[in-house]
């Protein structure tokens, strides 16, 4: 059986963060940095809307 996907969109990004894949701030240097916390949220909550 595969992993079960959070239904909590901010605990994936929280994971995300731990794991050192994701900036805690967003620094908005940059409009499009590939650490970002927001993007990372925005990707989290459209995946979890693909997958229902």
């Amino acid at each position: 059986m595969g992993k079960k996907q959070p239904a909590d969109p901010r605990a994936v990004v929280r994971k995300l963060m731990k794991a050192g894949k994701v900036k805690k701030k967003c620094c908005r240097s940059k409009p499009r940095c590939k650490k970002c916390p927001v993007l990372a949220l925005k990707k989290a909550k459209n995946d979890l809307v693909k997958a229902a």
